[in-house]
């Protein structure tokens, strides 16, 4: 089978994306051909398939009317249009699955697809067919479902987007375009939620529920890979630096007491001068705070961490944090959330805590704290025993081609 697969970025830059290269990795694996597309980037990983990339260009600068030349870009891509048209007419591909696509390549590639007959899958990895901004979180970062089956209006009206009434009129106009110009429906063969809490969200809209599958996200060579039977001296946080993620939360519950161990903090974002700021605050120096990390560098801070750290105050879906983590034996510490608390079972695999609330996250790595060695090794043993159960990758393989067949039969129908 020819697969094409779609992303707004060809390198790692966040867990959808991770996903979307381990994909493309796994498909080739098994003997099919895989053709991608996407944009330029000096952190892209190889592919045969550049030419076809779209250019990248900086959607957030400073200068107004930069901004405003850049809304027709951000809303409709000719360039993406084109360019995908070529990829079509060159390769010819069975299917396409598409991961992230908004902002970037735009609603112009799925008319392209529909013009090629092209049968099409998305893997719903945050909340863009509900949400205008994606992330049921409102302006002043609370949680927010105002949108759901209602006007995007309600997205304006707080601010959503970055708590900027001019970014948020642009993330309502995008979501209001695609609603009654590229019905999402009418577009996507078969929606690809990864968690439960992803599929009974978007059963809420009734025109998506017949062509949804649940399927949670892989660890490449899980049964492979080895895991680590250190019970590491720090705790570590590694993602995105930005509010939702939960990040000053964990920094003023580290604060919070004296502890006794140290907090590695890993990643990039909006949020990285202030984190870098406030891990000062520690007399204690317990607080440290890299740049962006990823490959064998990143494996091996997971491998010799204590525990790994997903404080997030938004609808996480299927976080990978975790997956990496389980596959390595590693227990975690997460907010119950979204579907996190799907994959942490409390006391068993890691532990649980009330999202946003500096108190209990806390008294979490409080307890964490206090393991002796063979507490911590049942906590981790669980936590490889479930990753082994639900993130190998030639059961999620059998059932992504399952889907990608339902795909192709819904498209002929």
């Amino acid at each position: 089978m020819k697969i094409l697969q779609i992303n707004n970025c060809h390198y790692r830059r966040g867990g959808a994306d991770v996903v979307y290269l381990n994909t493309g990795l796994l498909l080739e694996k098994m003997g099919h051909t895989v053709v991608h597309f996407s944009k330029t980037n000096n952190r892209n990983l190889p592919s045969a398939y550049e030419e076809y990339f779209l250019e990248d260009i900086n959607f957030f600068p400073s200068n107004f009317w930069a901004k405003f030349k850049n809304i027709f870009r951000f809303l409709y891509s000719f360039e993406a249009k084109q360019k995908l048209g070529r990829l079509l007419k060159e390769t010819k591909p069975d299917i396409a699955h598409i991961h992230f696509y908004k902002g970037t390549l735009t609603p112009a590639i799925l008319a392209k697809l529909k013009k090629y007959g092209i049968p099409v899958i998305i893997t719903l990895h945050d909340w863009g067919l509900l949400c205008p901004h994606n992330t049921f979180l409102d302006g002043k970062n609370n949680l927010c479902v105002r949108c759901i089956n209602k006007s995007a209006v309600n997205c304006i009206i707080h601010k959503c987007n970055r708590n900027n009434l001019w970014y948020s009129i642009i993330s309502a106009l995008e979501f209001s375009i695609h609603k009654y110009f590229f019905p999402f429906q009418k577009y996507f063969d078969v929606l690809i939620t990864v968690s439960e809490f992803g599929f009974k969200k978007h059963s809420l809209n009734k025109k998506y529920f017949e062509k949804l599958e649940l399927l949670y996200n892989f660890y490449p060579a899980l049964k492979e890979t080895t895991t680590s039977k250190v019970q590491g001296s720090y705790f570590l946080f590694y993602g995105r630096l930005s509010s939702e993620k939960g990040i000053i939360t964990l920094i003023n519950a580290w604060l919070l007491t004296k502890r006794k161990g140290v907090l590695k903090i890993v990643g990039e974002g909006p949020l990285f001068d202030k984190i870098a700021s406030d891990a000062k605050r520690d007399q204690n120096c317990s607080i440290e705070v890299q740049g962006y990390c990823d490959g064998d560098k990143l494996l091996t801070l997971i491998g010799d961490s204590s525990f790994v750290i997903v404080p997030s105050e938004w609808y996480e879906n299927n976080p990978l944090t975790i997956i990496e983590a389980f596959a390595l034996g590693k227990p975690v510490i997460g907010a119950n959330i979204g579907g996190i608390p799907e994959l942490i079972i409390d006391n068993e695999n890691g532990f649980l805590f009330e999202s946003r609330s500096v108190e209990e996250l806390s008294n979490a790595i409080a307890k964490a704290e206090k393991l002796n060695h063979s507490e911590y090794m049942r906590l981790s043993l669980a936590a490889r025993q479930f990753a082994l159960n639900n993130f190998e990758e030639a059961e999620h393989y059998d059932k992504l081609i399952s889907i990608y067949e339902k795909a192709i039969k819904n498209a002929k129908i």
